[in-house]
Formats: structure tokens, C-alpha cells, sequence
């Protein structure tokens, strides 16, 4: 017998209905009862609607106010997290990072006497992750170059972040704590193959959520920053990439990475992409640079570099398709996307070029893409090329890239 046939499943149906339609008749009621309480107890003055918007206002501040207790609580777990895995990694490297810190709390003690002094010597320390540094016109190529640097500095790295504060949490704080637990990492990976340490890495596979959490962390609190972007930039800004850059990179944390963290780092270089694209403030290109060199440092990674290649075609064939649209329509069109578009093009023609430099073969993982791309885009360039020439060129350009790859392929 089927199930709902016969007396026993009648009788089923009809108690989950009767069961429906008594909490739709409470759910009637107390709304009911609710807009009645409202307004007996609203004060003289006021009209209902009024007062219930006031309570309504009040009950969403009392909802934030616990929502963003509870962020902060979840940081400091993730904080305290991070810190017992790095003892679990190298128990050696945590006991020497309090012995700084116990020196740093009494050093600190002994120049409270003379606190000028100590903001000096601070300000000249380098290690001030909150200090703005300027980008320069080429975005992050130069300060990737001097940040590397300042990756290779243990005493940079030991610095220990302090519990996070509940009134004094901001968008800073939340970037540069997993940019020193992740640089931590980092550090100890070195250390360990120089010799000096001995480390365990297989830590990592027990404890994932710490590793995919901290980067995760450190992924949002990039697109945060491009999304409001300062100038001069924040140092800890450029931090974040030299770091991020630098654990896609190593050859035993990047496996670590790369494989628990790769839903999130596509989804990151889409927001990228949809920053450049959307940006439509007036000086808008030195901070969209700064993203597009961003990107094409992701690129050098041979996973992300095809990942990439395939979301830049894409979204530059599907601009393509509604300039043509439009101007077969003799419609408007989205003339700061256009601006915005010759960044794309840029990034992939870099990529592409990196590609046939080195004999890569591995298009084939974007092949759907690029047949895409390639479909009837003589057709595309042909329509264009009078109105949009320099658009049309780098349609061209990138198109003979492909085909280029195609003929070493075979």
C-alpha cells in the first residue's frame, strides 16, 4: 500500500494539516495579541505605527549589538586556536615567542618612565604592522619586493598579538591576527628546514578548521580593504598579500592550502574581478591597479593561474557579447566598465604570455573557456573594431595568445 492510502495514512495527513492549521491560527493570534500590547503600552504622543517602529529599531541595535559580541568571541576562540596549533607544530618555537614577550613586557615597564622614548625606538623598529606605507604608481610590485624581506625577519614574526578587545576590535585587528599567525607558519616552516626546529606539519591535517578559518579571515579582510581602499595604503594591507603569496608559494604549506582553502580563493579573485569592474569612483585607477597586480601575483601560481585565465575569459567574452549588443542596438552602454575592462584584458594577456614563455601545456584545464572565447570571435572584432579599435586589439591580441598555445598543444 502506498504511503497517504488507506485509513492509517488518511488519518496521518489529516493530523499534520490539523497540526498546520493550529499553528497558523496561534501564529494569527499572537500577532494579534502583540499589535494590541503595542498599543495599550504605547506613551501619550505617539501614534501606534510610530511606537512600533521605535521598538522595532530597538530590538534590531539589540540584535547587532549581540551579533557583534559574538564575532569578537568567535576571533578570540580562533586566536586562542591558532596559538595551540602552532604549540602542537613546534612546541619549541611557542617557548621562545613568550621569552620575547616576557622581555618586551619589561622593557616596556622600564621606559613607561619615559614614554617618548619608547615611541621612537617603536617607530623605528619595523615591525608596526599599523603604520600606513604608500603604494607606489605600480601598485604592490615594490613594496611585495620589500615586504619579502620582512617575512624573512624572525623577530618581525615573534611579536605576539594581544587578546582581542571587546570595545576595541576593528577591520585592522581582524586582518593583521591571522597575518601573524599565518606568517608564524611561515616562519617555523623555515626554521624547521634550516634545521633549527624541529616541526610537525601533519598537525595540519588534523586541525583544518584553524588553517581554512585564519585564511579565510585573511581573504575577507583583503576584499574589505579593496573594497574601501586608502591612500596611502595600509601597510598591513600589503602584509596580507606578501603573505598570502608567500603560503601558495612553499612547497609544503601551500598543499595545505591550496587543497582546503581553494572554494574560497576562487571566490576571492571573483570579488577582485567584480571590484575592477564595479569601481566607478572618479580616481579610481591607482587603487583598481593595485588590485589587478594583486591578481596577477595569484597568477603565478600554476593552480590559480589557470583558474584564473578561465574566469578572465569568461567575463571578458560576456562584456564583449553586450558591447555588441548594444551596439548593434545603438543602445548605451556601461562606459566605466569599458574603462575598467582594460585591466582584465591586461592580466590575462600577462598570464597568457607567462604561459608560452614556459611551454605550459596545461590550457587544457580552461579549454571550455577558450572555445568559447574563440567562437565567432572574428565576427566580434570585425563589428567593433571601427567604434572600439583599441578594445578590438586586445580582443586580437589575446586571441592569438590562445591560438599560439593551441599549435605548441599539437
Amino acid at each position: 500500500m502506498e504511503l497517504g492510502r488507506g485509513p492509517r495514512g488518511a488519518a496521518a495527513a489529516s493530523e499534520i494539516k490539523g497540526r498546520r492549521e493550529n499553528q497558523i491560527s496561534y501564529l494569527k493570534i499572537s500577532k494579534l495579541a502583540l499589535a494590541f500590547a503595542i498599543i495599550h503600552s504605547k506613551p501619550p504622543g505617539k501614534s501606534s505605527k510610530e511606537y512600533t517602529e521605535y521598538l522595532a529599531r530597538t530590538v534590531s541595535e539589540q540584535d547587532f549589538g549581540w551579533k557583534w559580541k559574538v564575532e569578537v568571541l568567535e576571533a578570540e576562540v580562533l586566536r586562542l586556536r591558532q596559538e595551540l596549533l602552532l604549540n602542537r607544530i613546534s612546541p619549541r618555537f611557542c617557548l621562545e615567542n613568550r621569552k620575547q614577550d616576557a622581555s618586551a613586557e619589561t622593557h616596556l615597564v622600564r621606559e613607561s618612565i619615559n614614554p617618548t622614548s619608547y615611541l621612537s625606538q617603536l617607530e623605528d623598529s619595523g615591525c608596526d604592522v599599523f603604520n600606513d606605507s604608500a603604494f607606489d604608481s605600480l601598485g604592490i610590485a615594490s613594496d611585495f619586493h620589500q615586504s619579502e624581506q620582512n617575512v624573512n625577519t624572525s623577530k618581525h614574526w615573534l611579536e605576539r598579538v594581544p587578546p582581542l578587545n571587546l570595545c576595541h576590535t576593528s577591520k585592522e585587528q581582524s586582518l593583521t591576527a591571522p597575518v601573524h599567525f599565518l606568517q608564524c607558519l611561515l616562519e617555523i616552516r623555515k626554521l624547521s628546514e634550516g634545521g633549527i626546529l624541529q616541526a610537525d606539519f601533519s598537525e595540519l591535517e588534523s586541525d583544518s578548521f584553524t588553517i581554512c578559518n585564519s585564511v579565510s579571515q585573511l581573504l575577507d579582510g583583503l576584499t574589505f580593504f579593496y573594497n574601501s581602499p586608502k591612500f596611502p595604503a595600509p601597510s598591513f594591507v600589503t602584509e596580507g598579500v606578501c603573505v598570502l603569496l608567500s603560503l601558495i608559494t612553499d612547497t609544503k604549506l601551500s598543499n595545505h592550502v591550496l587543497k582546503k582553502c581553494f572554494k574560497k580563493l576562487e571566490e576571492f579573485k571573483k570579488n577582485l574581478i567584480q571590484i575592477i569592474l564595479r569601481n566607478t569612483s572618479v580616481n579610481r585607477f591607482q587603487a583598481l591597479h593595485s588590485v589587478s597586480e594583486t591578481l596577477g601575483l595569484l597568477g603565478r601560481n600554476n593552480i590559480l593561474r589557470n583558474s584564473l585565465i578561465s574566469l578572465l575569459l569568461s567575463r571578458i567574452r560576456q562584456f564583449a557579447e553586450q558591447l555588441l549588443q548594444a551596439h548593434q542596438a545603438q543602445s548605451v552602454y556601461d562606459i566605466t566598465q569599458y574603462e575598467n575592462i582594460f585591466l582584465l584584458c591586461m592580466i590575462l594577456e600577462q598570464l597568457l604570455q607567462n604561459e608560452t614563455e614556459e611551454s605550459n601545456i596545461s590550457s587544457l584545464d580552461y579549454g571550455k573557456e577558450k572555445i568559447k572565447f574563440l567562437k565567432n570571435l572574428d565576427q566580434v572584432i570585425l563589428h567593433l573594431s571601427d567604434e572600439f579599435p583599441l578594445f578590438s586589439l586586445y580582443l586580437w591580441r589575446v586571441s592569438v595568445l590562445l591560438n599560439s598555445g593551441q599549435m605548441q598543444i599539437d
